[in-house]
C-alpha cells in the first residue's frame, strides 16, 4: 500500500508538472483546447480525491428584484445554471417568492445563488433571519452581478456580500486581471479577460473579502474619468470584480460579471460561472443549525 500510495503521488506531480510547464509558455489570451485539457485534468483528479461535492447537491436560484432596475439577464442566467446542473449533475430549483427563506426549506441546498437581484428581495425581517441563519449554520451563497445593489439597507447583508453597489461605468469593453490564478475557482479562467461588460464600484467594502479578479480601470473609456476617480476610492488604478469569503459560519463567492445576457450563452463565462458555485459546493460541510446563533436580523456578528 505504500508503495502504491508514493507512485500515485509521483504520477500526480509528473501530470502537474507537465501542466504547469504547458500553461508557462500560454498568453493571457483564453485558449479553449487548452482550458478543455485542463479542466479534464481537473476533474479527473477531483473525481479520485473524491472531494466533488458538487455532484448530486441542490442549488436555489433566486431571482426577485425590489422596486427599481431589473437586468434582462435573469431568465438566461437561470437557462445558463439549469445547463450547468444537468451537465454537472447538481439540481437546481429556481424561484422569485421570498417565502421559501424559512429554516425547514433552506436546510435542503447546499448553497443558495443570487442571480442579479437588486434592491429589496425578502419581504419580511423574519425571512432575512431565516437567511442569515442559513449562513450561519454553513450554508453557501454564490452572488452574480447586481448582487451587490441587493438589500442596501441591511449592514449584515452588505458584509455578507462584501460591497455595497455604488456606480457602473457604461456598457463597454475593458480588461479584467486574474490576481489569485491558483484559487480553486479560478481554474480555466483567463489571466487577462477582456470582455464587454459592466465595470461595477462599491462603497463600505467588507476588509474580509479576499480579490480574485480585479478590473483594470486603464482600460475604460476615458470619458467617465471623473467619476470612474470619484468610486474607485482608495483603489487607485484597479478596484475587485470577484472575490470570496468565509463569512459567520458560511462561504461566500461574488462576481460582478455578467451583465450582458448573451454572456450566459459563452463558454468562458460559463466556466467562470461554473467554477464559482463548484468552489463554495466543495466547502459545504452540512447545515447544523446549532451553530445557527442570531435570533434577529441586526444581531451582533457571531465571529
Amino acid at each position: 500500500m505504500k508503495n502504491k500510495n508514493q507512485l500515485l503521488t509521483i504520477s500526480i506531480s509528473i501530470v502537474f508538472l507537465i501542466s504547469s510547464k504547458v500553461f508557462s509558455k500560454t498568453n493571457d489570451n483564453f485558449i479553449p483546447s487548452i482550458l478543455s485539457s485542463r479542466q479534464e485534468l481537473a476533474s479527473l483528479l477531483v473525481s479520485k480525491s473524491g472531494s466533488d461535492k458538487l455532484k448530486n447537491s441542490r442549488v436555489l436560484v433566486y431571482t426577485k428584484n425590489g422596486k427599481g432596475y431589473v437586468h434582462d439577464n435573469i431568465s438566461s442566467s437561470v437557462i445558463c445554471i439549469q445547463e450547468l446542473g444537468a451537465a454537472n449533475k447538481f439540481m437546481v430549483d429556481v424561484s422569485d417568492d421570498p417565502s421559501v427563506f424559512n429554516e425547514n426549506n433552506l436546510k435542503k441546498y447546499n448553497l443558495l445563488i443570487f442571480s442579479s437581484t437588486n434592491n429589496d428581495v425578502f419581504d419580511t425581517d423574519e425571512q432575512r433571519l431565516a437567511f442569515r441563519r442559513y449562513i450561519e449554520a454553513g450554508g453557501g451563497f454564490v452572488g452574480i452581478h447586481s448582487v451587490t445593489g441587493t438589500e442596501r439597507n441591511w449592514t449584515w447583508f452588505k458584509m455578507m456580500v462584501g460591497e455595497t453597489f455604488t456606480w457602473h461605468a457604461s456598457f463597454q469593453t475593458f480588461s479584467i486581471k486574474n490576481i489569485d490564478p491558483t484559487h480553486p475557482s479560478m481554474q480555466g479562467v483567463p489571466l487577462k479577460w477582456t470582455k464587454s461588460d459592466e465595470c461595477y464600484f462599491g462603497k463600505q467594502v467588507y476588509p474580509g473579502i479576499k480579490v480574485l479578479m480585479m478590473h483594470d480601470l486603464s482600460t475604460l473609456d476615458k470619458k467617465d474619468t471623473q467619476l470612474i476617480t470619484i468610486h474607485s476610492g482608495s483603489f487607485a488604478n484597479y478596484f475587485p470584480a470577484v472575490w470570496h469569503q468565509s463569512f459567520e459560519g458560511g462561504n461566500i463567492w461574488v462576481t460582478t460579471l455578467g451583465h450582458d445576457k448573451n454572456n450566459y450563452q459563452e463558454a468562458t463565462f460559463k466556466n467562470h460561472l461554473l467554477q464559482g458555485i463548484k468552489f463554495i459546493a466543495n466547502q459545504y460541510k452540512g447545515i447544523n443549525y446549532s451553530k445557527a446563533v442570531a435570533m434577529d436580523k441586526d444581531a451582533p456578528f457571531k465571529n
